[in-house]
């Protein structure tokens, strides 16, 4: 009976220890804190979750514009973190039940390779246990970047992690970091009542994506209260009471020597892989100068070892995590080799509007060496959204002009992601714009647009 080794018990680690064990294979899984990973523990699950209930707020402050009129609006967030706290257990719980009940050994404790494919543990409840396998699979995840700054260890700012133990509201959030993770925190605070400054080296917001989606969520962003100071540096940081301040050396103009102050900070940079301890080179297995596994296109760090999620780098989603579970497990008990570098990589910000991404945006379409249309239609021209009052945003579509392909959507607008992936599964299905422009779809849908979007005159893109 083989005998495998899994490292983290995140969103591959759980799954691809079950289907082991299930498959014959005698399993050890070792986990240093929660089963589940990230994604249900200080991720996904409390996030969304807390986003709910800022959703309700803004939803209970502006409902006079539909003509429902109500009281104040009081925001409990105590009451919103036992919420989510619950949620959470429930998730966590359950993941851990799933990999016991598959036969899965969950042994709690920080693991180092010693050798190849040996590992010493250092146990949670005390002393050292030594693991030897002859398969291992890792997927011990990543945590956040705290970058150096100046006073930045002394002021007591927070990480994403952090931030979700909060009790009592900020009064003033300062926000370093203008990437995704900041722009949800940002927009959800700000709708439970706090004054919102998000601080970004960048000269604009998201610069992956395009030009305009990203200034139509910063305007729909400013609309509710957050304010940007962009291509500013944070030269240092202190504290003073109740109080911390940021001292920023701006690149030009306005910002330059600005300081900002609040009554909290959240640092959201980036996200480092959680590998320093690891000592995975003795595996055989090397990491790039960020830290991260090297893997090949199957997923294989070395003789017998894979990398999974987010801490061999790449796009750190959950359902990646997911997909380098199935590839791994397909690879490993059936024989198949599946190609990370094959698959679709969509992602939804979470903000309202939405963002939903998958495939190419029109500023990759002009690099291309193909001739493409771009289809644009602003949410103002879609009947839902204009019933609902939800027209920020814009829906757009690139598409190969000699095969009619779809390569590309993006989606900002209400329900981006669930718009988003309908299209995604056009593409995955090879559906072409002629056919999803002359579909017959339910009215009045969100959904619906697809019709209207493949209706209206593209703009053409020469191959370069």
């Amino acid at each position: 009976m083989p005998e495998a080794l899994v490292i983290g018990a995140g969103q591959s680690g759980g799954p691809l220890a079950g289907a082991l064990a299930r498959a014959g294979w005698g399993v050890t899984l070792v986990e240093r804190e929660h089963a589940g990973g990230t994604c249900v523990n200080e991720g996904c699950t409390p996030t969304k979750t807390m986003i709910a209930s800022a959703h309700a707020a803004h939803v209970a402050r502006h409902s006079g514009a539909l003509g429902v009129h109500t009281g104040a609006v009081h925001v409990d967030l105590g009451q919103i973190v036992d919420r989510v706290q619950g949620i959470v257990d429930s998730f966590r719980n359950g993941s851990e039940a799933g990999i016991v009940r598959a036969g899965v050994k969950l042994v709690y404790g920080s693991a180092r390779f010693t050798g190849v494919r040996e590992v010493e543990v250092a146990l949670n409840e005390g002393g050292t246990q030594h693991l030897r396998a002859d398969s291992v699979f890792i997927n011990a995840g990543a945590r956040p970047r705290l970058p150096e700054i100046p006073g930045l260890a002394d002021v007591g700012a927070m990480t994403s992690r952090d931030i979700l133990q909060l009790r009592d509201l900020p009064s003033h959030l300062l926000i370093l970091g203008g990437g995704y993770i900041s722009l949800e925190f940002a927009q959800l605070f700000a709708r439970l009542g706090s004054r919102v400054t998000v601080i970004d080296t960048g000269p604009r917001l998201l610069p992956r994506e395009d030009e305009d989606v990203a200034a139509a969520l910063r305007q729909a962003l400013e609309a509710e209260g957050v304010s940007f100071v962009l291509g500013a540096h944070v030269a240092r940081a202190e504290r003073s009471g109740e109080e911390v301040t940021l001292h920023l050396d701006g690149q030009a103009g306005e910002h330059t020597e600005q300081t900002l102050s609040g009554s909290h900070l959240l640092v959201a940079v980036g996200r480092i892989p959680n590998t320093e301890t690891l000592n995975v080179q003795a595996t055989g297995a090397a990491l790039d100068k960020h830290g991260f596994i090297v893997v090949d296109d199957h997923l294989q760090a070395a003789d017998g070892v894979y990398a999974l999620g987010d801490i061999k780098g790449g796009p750190a989603f959950t359902h990646i995590s997911y997909d380098d579970y199935r590839i791994v497990r397909d690879a490993v008990l059936h024989g198949q080799q599946r190609r990370v570098s094959g698959r679709l990589v969509p992602y939804t910000l979470f903000t309202d509007p939405q963002l939903g991404r998958v495939g190419v945006d029109r500023q990759q379409a002009r690099s291309l060496d193909r001739r493409t249309r771009i289809y644009t239609l602003p949410m103002t021209s879609v009947a839902r959204a204009i019933e609902t009052g939800a027209t920020a945003g814009l829906m757009r579509a690139v598409v190969d002009d000699h095969t009619d392909q779809v390569l590309g959507v993006t989606v900002l607008g209400p329900e981006g992601g669930e718009i988003m992936s309908a299209l995604q599964l056009a593409m995955m299905g090879g559906l072409t714009a002629t056919t999803l422009r002359n579909a017959t779809l339910a009215h009045p849908t969100l959904s619906e647009s697809i019709n209207n979007l493949f209706m209206g005159v593209p703009q053409v893109v020469e191959a370069q």
